[in-house]
């Protein structure tokens, strides 16, 4: 399977936050020829294992979370109509319009609707949507409609990956089935090469409202190192460039507190070796990555991440490049293959 075929296969997946359990079973598949075991735990957490071939490995896990931003049913309205919540840091300007579906008894597909600027008051003209103000409409009427959702059933998106120029890809929820489709090309890459650590990838959940999944899998498992892979912001105009990456200029990489300083030096060390171009990506604080919860782990957990840039982050039309991806995917193979664990008292 091609990249882009891997990218359209996860982007396609339902998996809002909190009903991760729609997706699980395909992404354990994925996983299966590349494993020595693979397992969903009780939250869903999809973890691939490959066993290392010391006498006394020490375990590596890799995480990507594979939950998507989506809605969840508040509520009815006469008509037929649905209304709803966020779930996560959804981009109410990009849901207007939207073809949805609503994951209920069954899956009943609707549109998200809004007042046309026709029927819009002066004061509302340049107002910010709120998703208070949303709904959809399903078409169906009162009676029948709540024969098939209930309040609390999960919304999702519907939107397909668009290829586009310069082996770049749009779409939904590439936050972050772009980091889910690295540890699948992790595994391909670690397939032929003998590792003296247990590796463990781990497909997460939850992270879009709390980094939960995370949380859950880095006390069970107790790692040695921890490899957080996870979009950031892609460039565009009028954008921070502090807080922005250019596409195809290479892996950036997590600099800051939250990030093992020694640890982070080896994956740059790698990346030199095998001629992979980095960035360098400033987190003075909190990442609001994965990265945050697992380095505080039991009694810690050092901690790296590598980034993939994404640019218009929460929409419908996330884009990012196939080489950005395929370029963090074999900067963590060769990282984790390496004899790399150390005891606090063997850094500097």
């Amino acid at each position: 399977m091609d990249t882009v075929t891997l990218v359209k296969q996860l982007c396609d997946l339902n998996a809002p936050v909190g009903s991760e359990h729609l997706a699980a079973e395909k992404l354990k598949s994925l996983f299966e020829p590349y494993c020595d075991e693979v397992y969903v735990d009780d939250f869903f957490n999809v973890t691939g294992y490959k066993k290392g071939t010391s006498d006394k490995p020490g375990k590596i896990i890799i995480t990507a979370h594979y939950d998507q931003i989506g809605m969840i049913v508040s509520g009815f309205e006469k008509g037929g109509f649905l209304r709803i919540s966020n779930l996560g840091g959804v981009d109410t300007k990009a849901l207007l319009a939207r073809e949805v579906i609503v994951h209920g008894r069954e899956e009943v597909y609707g549109v998200i609707g809004a007042k046309p600027p026709h029927l819009l008051k002066d004061d509302e003209t340049n107002k910010n949507v709120s998703i208070t103000e949303l709904f959809i409409d399903t078409g169906y009427p009162d009676d029948v409609i709540k024969q098939k959702v209930s309040v609390g059933d999960p919304v999702t998106v519907v939107a397909s990956v668009a290829e586009m120029k310069n082996r770049c890809v749009a779409g939904r929820s590439l936050d972050n089935r772009a980091g889910v489709a690295a540890l699948v090309l992790i595994l391909k890459e670690l397939r032929n090469i003998k590792h003296p650590n247990d590796i463990y990838v781990i497909a997460t959940v939850q992270e879009e409202t709390g980094l939960l999944g995370a949380v859950a899998s880095s006390y069970s498992l107790e790692p040695d190192l921890a490899v957080v892979i996870d979009v950031c912001h892609g460039d565009m105009p009028d954008a921070d460039k502090s807080q922005c990456f250019p596409l195809n200029k290479g892996v950036p990489v997590g600099v800051g507190p939250a990030f093992h300083s020694e640890y982070t030096g080896a994956l740059f060390e790698t990346a030199r070796r095998e001629r992979i171009p980095t960035q360098r990506c400033i987190e003075p604080g909190n990442p609001g990555t994965e990265a945050w919860a697992i380095q505080v782990s039991r009694t810690g957990v050092p901690t790296v991440e590598v980034g993939i840039p994404l640019r218009y982050m929460h929409t419908t039309a996330e884009l990012i490049s196939l080489q950005d991806l395929e370029n963090a995917a074999v900067l963590v193979a060769r990282y984790v293959s390496g004899d790399i664990l150390k005891k606090s008292e063997e850094f500097e």
